[in-house]
């Protein structure tokens, strides 16, 4: 007997779109249960993790600085796998991004003007670009799996970022600790509202990147290109279209944001490289597209619900004294119903091999 997973002839436009509302209230329930089970009161639990971190203006300013990168990352995102192209590699295109972008203050901190801050944010999301390039130019030229190679390369961005920091780039006033030098004012993001918390401008860079990759997607060419290849290949080639192109085009999309959501975070939230720069939003962001439903619009609100997780479970760390793990282990559920709702919604459970063997045994007898 083997489980099959067969495409439902007609879809419920109902619950499609309900979907991550079922996912999210399925992840409450079972975070609920999971809280309960260490010993905490669940009812507290979930109003540390959803309520509290809205009650104060500077907690709003917060949970803006968390968005921006899964928002960026994620949006961008949304067009690699809307494409059917599975890039898992936003972490280290991130973190490649806020290298490149870091190198004028860095490398030339003399060099003090108003164009620091646009060259650097150009340069972050064309090292971000150049990254992710690297596994496209693998898919396409040897066809390689891209979801292995985006991964592996994660994890050589980390190794050369920690490198970076506590070699050639050490901050050498810095007391030996592994980080580089403050960046100077022209190199650092300015904040929306200052006087009511330190929210920077790589929101407003968030919110432009999602209404013009929406519009890309629903009023041009190029987003219908992106749809046709992405359901069907074999349609997008009788149009004309090119998936090589489509490959290297959806990869350098996701990078270049990517990367400027790593010079975004360094520039705006930190103010320097550090061994470590993002606390995983890179794979974070894939909870955030798919939660969007891939709609760039429905990224930003998915990317805000992501982030009030993340306010939410250091409150609950200082609070009710879970670990980090939990927090992690609930937003693990929450991809997990995601992806479930949305499976079962398109696709219904067939039992391969039931009806013949309940026919032997009924002959048999």
């Amino acid at each position: 007997m083997r489980i099959e997973l067969v495409k439902r002839p007609q879809q419920s436009a109902l619950f499609s779109a309900l979907s991550p509302f079922i996912a999210l209230a399925l992840t409450l329930v079972a975070g609920a249960i999971m809280f309960s089970a260490l010993g905490k009161n669940p009812a507290d639990a979930l109003f540390y993790y959803f309520i509290d971190p809205l009650r104060e203006v500077w907690s709003l300013h917060e949970l803006a600085v968390k968005a921006a990168p899964l928002i960026l990352i994620g949006v961008g995102l949304s067009i690699c796998y809307l494409s059917n192209n599975w890039n898992i590699g936003a972490e280290g295109q991130l973190i490649i991004g806020a290298i490149a972008g870091s190198i004028l203050p860095v490398v030339f901190p003399a060099f003090q003007s108003w164009i620091v801050l646009p060259l650097m944010l150009i340069m972050g999301m064309a090292g971000g670009a150049a990254y992710a390039a690297i596994p496209a130019w693998l898919k396409t030229r040897f066809n390689t799996n891209e979801i292995l190679t985006s991964l592996m390369l994660v994890y050589v961005a980390q190794l050369f970022l920690d490198w970076m920091v506590r070699g050639p780039w050490r901050n050498p006033e810095g007391m030996n600790f592994p980080e580089t030098r403050n960046f100077h004012g022209y190199a650092i993001l300015p904040e929306i509202w200052p006087d009511s918390g330190r929210a920077h401008w790589g929101f407003v860079f968030a919110l432009i990147a999602a209404v013009a990759l929406w519009f890309m997607l629903s009023k041009t060419l190029r987003g219908f290109e992106v749809k046709v290849l992405g359901q069907s290949p074999r349609a997008g080639r009788f149009a004309g279209f090119s998936s090589a192109r489509m490959v290297f085009f959806a990869f350098l999309v996701s990078g270049a944001l990517a990367g400027l959501a790593g010079i975004s975070e360094v520039s705006g939230a930190i103010g320097q490289l550090r061994p470590v720069i993002s606390p995983g939003y890179g794979f974070a962001a894939i909870i955030v597209a798919f939660l969007g439903r891939l709609n760039p619009l429905g990224i930003v609100a998915a990317g805000l619900v992501l982030a009030l997780s993340y306010l939410g479970g250091e409150a609950a760390q200082i609070s009710i004294g879970v670990s980090d793990k939990v927090v992690r282990a609930f937003q693990g559920m929450l991809l997990f119903f995601v992806l479930a709702c949305d499976t079962l919604i398109h696709y219904r459970i067939r039992f391969v091999g039931v009806t013949a063997k309940t026919g032997e045994a009924t002959q048999n007898a």
